[in-house]
């Protein structure tokens, strides 16, 4: 199989058709080869347009939803950025090609001993890999009262929440942007949407209620992050 012609069609055909024009987001996802963080048997598609399936029933995000997300990201080489949920690296990739430093958390450590691998064999370095439960360490925390520790630049989820939490919001630096899916997948029709919110980038100004500015960008499908309880749907 041509990767380097399956790499190119990938841009070509889901990418750029997915709005997605940012020349620098174009550029990185057609120089990171993708083929290199797939599970090897499924190397062949590593450029489909498809959710590739990973170990503990995770898969990758489509193509199309990546580019998207570094898109609205607004990533640049002064950002130090938090990924929550490692799984393959290739969104860890993409981003410490675009970015100062990456943060990127997982729960499984096996993710994270083959994204290490992965990233090491692609020479990036700017990237800091840690075993953590985003819902203890963000989520309960929030709830606790607990103030955050590191403050971030960008914020990806790689995973969608059930319904929406300033937890992650409150890890952004002024300035930052968050990207995050929300919704459920239960029901005979599942309603998710991808959401970006950005915090003001003056401290100090518009506190509270027009301190963060969230939009919804697209209705998409993923999986949710691990130990984020979704509630059933009752259909009539």
């Amino acid at each position: 199989m041509d990767l380097e012609k399956a790499r190119f069609n990938m841009i070509e055909q889901q990418i750029r058709p997915w709005s997605v024009l940012d020349q620098t987001v174009l550029q990185t996802m057609g120089s990171i080869p993708r083929d290199a963080f797939v599970p090897e048997p499924l190397i062949s598609l590593a450029y489909a347009d498809l959710e590739i399936p990973l170990a503990h029933g995770e898969s990758m995000m489509f193509p199309r939803v990546e580019g998207r997300m570094l898109q609205e990201l607004k990533l640049d080489m002064n950002d130090e950025c938090l990924e929550i949920g490692t799984g393959s690296g290739y969104v860890t990739a993409c981003m410490a090609m675009m970015s100062k430093q990456v943060d990127s958390i997982d729960i499984y450590d096996d993710f994270l001993e083959s994204a290490a691998d992965k990233l090491a064999q692609q020479n990036i370095a700017n990237v800091k890999l840690e075993n953590k439960d985003a819902l203890t360490a963000f989520v309960n925390a929030y709830e606790n009262g607990k103030r955050p520790g590191a403050r971030y630049d960008v914020i990806a989820v790689t995973g969608s929440i059930p319904e929406y939490t300033p937890a992650f919001e409150r890890l952004l630096n002024p300035g930052g942007r968050l990207f995050v899916v929300v919704g459920s997948t239960i029901g005979k029709n599942p309603v998710m949407h991808a959401m970006k919110v950005v915090r003001s980038a003056e401290p100090g100004k518009n506190q509270g209620k027009n301190e963060f500015t969230r939009s919804s960008l697209f209705e998409t499908e993923l999986k949710p992050l691990v130990g984020f309880t979704q509630k059933p749907v009752f259909s009539f």
